[in-house]
């Protein structure tokens, strides 16, 4: 009987802090920003230093364990469903507690552009086509100079390193602009990636065990954005047009040629579907004059998707808009297209 009190009350505990720390970040002026400048950094540089020791993705395996687990003590105490709701309070509880405080309170920081001297104001159709015809231009310099090496596409080896060089990539970003520096571990594929790409997921940031993780069934010029993409979440940068600028500046300031080719080919095809719902004849052009290795990944991208296309990437799209408008991101899913936003600025500037 005291053992199972203690639950409740550590389950209250957890939940509690929970609570107080969400009241706080989005109540007080100045909390958000303080908590992901003091607090949040020296969770990355413990529990992140210590899961990324393990090779493989410890969000991953614990979140089978906790399932198996789950069902075990599920079969084995039914005949005592109140036990089992008295443990799954507590655990809820615990995972509410390491949500809030290695996630949830930093969607109340100062955004990233507020580091930038940038200009995010509307622009005209004419500013966007310039933007795609420029990111077109880009990718086609860095496509051309792959194939000039003789190696269009990754190798096995290649791959193998992307973890490394994305690491490499975020710490010497961090170098250019302190937002971004401290510790970062290296980002993880998910050993069963079937489960995000059903869900339609690239890449997911744990904020369990400070994480990184991606899916490595993607098309391979997808993990690099995605792999830097995850890792600017450890800085405590959570709105999603952001970590995808951030991501952007992370490839293409890389030494690795495909890094850079998948930094400007992801920035390419945010600022061409902003043109094509605008102007889409134009869009069209730009998209067909692509080399054609280019056009070939775009094309084995587009196929992997589409093959995933169903209900339960419908429901995990829905459940994505409602977590990021829960978490003061207004625009839900649209908040993606914002990166384009952030380009114009960036370029403006340039």
């Amino acid at each position: 009987m005291a053992v199972r009190a203690k639950a409740v009350w550590a389950g209250m505990v957890f939940w509690l802090e929970a609570f107080l720390l969400q009241l706080a970040a989005r109540q007080t002026p100045g909390f958000g920003q303080w908590y992901a400048v003091t607090v949040y950094p020296v969770l990355v540089k413990t529990m992140g230093r210590l899961f990324g020791l393990f090779p493989f993705s410890v969000s991953e395996i614990g979140l089978y364990l906790l399932l198996l687990g789950g069902v075990i003590y599920g079969l084995t105490h039914f005949r005592r469903p109140l036990m089992i709701l008295k443990k799954v309070f507590l655990v809820s509880g615990v995972i509410a507690f390491l949500y809030t405080a290695c996630c949830g309170v930093n969607y109340y920081r100062l955004p990233f552009s507020a580091y930038l001297n940038l200009e995010i104001r509307e622009s005209t159709v004419e500013e966007l086509k310039n933007l795609c015809v420029l990111l077109k231009e880009k990718t086609e310099e860095t496509a051309q100079k792959l194939l000039e090496e003789g190696s269009f596409w990754p190798d096995e080896d290649e791959i193998r390193n992307f973890p490394q060089t994305a690491r490499g990539a975020m710490q010497a970003l961090g170098e250019e602009y302190p937002a971004l520096s401290g510790f970062y571990p290296q980002p993880k594929p998910v050993a069963f990636s079937w489960i995000l790409s059903v869900q339609s997921l690239a890449g997911v940031y744990s904020p369990f065990t400070i994480e990184a993780n991606y899916n490595r069934q993607m098309v391979s010029y997808n993990i690099p954005h995605t792999a830097c993409h995850e890792l600017s979440h450890l800085r405590g940068f959570m709105r999603e047009d952001e970590a995808n600028f951030i991501a952007f500046l992370g490839c293409i300031g890389s030494d690795s040629l495909y890094f850079q080719y998948s930094g400007y080919l992801s920035a390419y095809i945010y600022a061409h579907n902003a043109l094509y719902a605008r102007e889409p004849e134009q869009a069209l052009e730009l998209y067909y004059s692509l080399p054609k290795e280019v056009l070939s990944d775009l094309r084995e991208n587009n196929q992997f998707w589409q093959q995933f296309e169903g209900r339960i990437a419908q429901v995990s799209s829905q459940v994505n808009d409602t977590y990021l408008k829960a978490n003061s991101q207004e625009e839900g899913i649209e908040s993606y297209g914002r990166m384009v936003d952030l380009l114009l600025a960036y370029y403006r500037n340039s």
